[in-house]
């Protein structure tokens, strides 16, 4: 009961895949896991979060079905306890989904805090030992970052794992941090009725992305009321009895004070390794915190048999639970002694669900310049075709291609339920497809 052949630590996405899959091939799995299985992605973040995305696209509709498609419709209001009890459900019958899958499949879950007593053994909860016949798996994930003097207090502080769990709806929002944690929140807040200011200390939005992306994203939300202050920090914050005063310094070096019941930080995540005892199997973070693969083929450690998926890895894995299903994948069947393709980070596509939405796969233009690409590039408004024009809302799509009839490198989407069309884009970079 105590020897298997993997152990897997952490029962997130990355996680619960690496098991799933390795269980398939045969082989004899413990997941480790101290809290739910199903990690952030399914209790804290992606699920509920895209849940509630949903609901605020349907306030939206009702104005727009009013004001633009003549239907007379009328919003009298959002019953927040209904919704949190429709986003409860969704969570929760994935959560059992999750479980019956671990245990058809085989795998044992041990409730408890791991921690490594070696290369290939594991104590749980001070007292369990369990040993791993062909390696380990390190699935611990991530928190979100904080910063100095700004401790979440769950009511005027409050961090992308609890910013949805908070009673009510606040009438105005501070948001610290412009990436697509941040820029979903600002935009469920707004459509929710809420004030909004979005604060990015870059000096646009989503910077990871197409700069064009940023700009037509920053118009977008602009248009729907948002405060976006790009290239902009916080120097301080009060807090108040019903919420937060905060100063920030704007990009052309102003103070600007900003109230609002609700402060959220959406400033990054960072990898979990506390308790984890990473030294007693010969492991170590880097600067950041990361579990950096000795070998990314394989995301194998310098220690052989020690493997990592998920938020545990640095760039260029994106810390997205698609990418760290893929992850789980090659892991397992590395484990399992199968050929395995490693992970192609830039074929991974990347949404933000905020409205409007951005979709991505790919180099943009100024990554695919950096790295040597002579390019082509082709930008089209949205409203150029006549899906684009039933909804109204702008957005662009952006091709870009190496130049003189080479692979398209990237895709690049702006606008309403861009994230649909994504997997056609993928296949595109995927495959090396020339633009016609």
């Amino acid at each position: 009961m105590n020897t298997h052949d993997v152990i897997v630590i952490g029962g997130g996405t990355g996680g619960y895949s690496t098991a799933l899959r390795a269980a398939a091939l045969g082989l004899d799995v413990a997941l480790v896991e101290r809290d739910k299985v199903g990690g952030t992605c399914l209790h804290r973040g992606c699920i509920p979060s895209k849940a509630m995305l949903h609901a605020a696209e349907l306030v939206d509709g009702i104005a727009e079905a009013r004001e633009r498609w003549g239907v007379k419709a009328s919003l009298d209001g959002v019953d927040w306890p209904a919704l949190v009890a429709t986003r409860d459900d969704i969570v929760s019958r994935n959560h059992k989904g999750v479980e019956a899958h671990l245990a058809h499949a085989g795998v044992r879950v041990v409730r408890g805090d791991a921690r490594l007593t070696g290369a290939r053994t594991v104590r749980v909860d001070g007292d369990r030992d369990l040993t791993a016949r062909r390696g380990l798996v390190l699935a611990t994930g991530s928190r979100p970052r904080t910063l100095p003097g700004l401790a979440p207090d769950g009511r005027r502080v409050v961090t992308s794992d609890d910013a949805l769990f908070t009673p009510g709806l606040p009438a105005s929002v501070l948001v610290l941090g412009g990436g697509a944690i941040g820029v979903e929140y600002a935009s469920f807040h707004r459509s929710m009725g809420a004030e909004v200011t979005l604060v990015e200390a870059a000096d646009r939005l989503v910077p990871l992305e197409d700069a064009d992306v940023s700009r037509h994203l920053t118009r977008g939300l602009r248009k729907r009321g948002v405060e976006v202050r790009a290239g902009a920090r916080l120097l301080d914050a009060e807090m108040l009895d019903d919420g937060v005063r905060a100063r920030i310094r704007t990009a052309r070096g102003e103070t600007l004070t900003v109230e609002a019941e609700r402060l959220l930080v959406a400033v990054g995540r960072a990898p979990v390794t506390d308790g984890l005892d990473l030294a007693a199997a010969g492991l170590g973070t880097d600067q950041r915190g990361f579990v950096v693969p000795a070998d990314w083929d394989r995301l194998e450690t310098a220690v052989p048999g020690v493997h990592v998926v998920g938020d545990l890895l640095p760039p260029p894995s994106l810390g997205l639970a698609h990418a760290s299903f893929a992850e789980g994948l090659l892991v397992a069947e590395t484990l399992a002694g199968l050929p395995s393709s490693s992970v192609d980070y830039a074929a991974v596509p990347r949404v933000t669900y905020s409205a409007p939405q951005t979709a991505a796969v790919g180099l943009g233009e100024a990554e695919a310049r950096a790295r040597g690409y002579d390019v082509s590039v082709n930008v089209m408004p949205l409203t150029a075709v006549a899906k684009g024009m039933v909804h109204g809302q702008g957005g662009m799509v952006k091709v870009v291609a190496e130049a003189g009839g080479g692979p398209v490198l990237g895709v690049h989407l702006v606008g309403p339920h861009v994230s649909e069309v994504i997997a056609e884009s993928q296949l595109i970079v995927g495959w090396d497809a020339e633009p016609a």
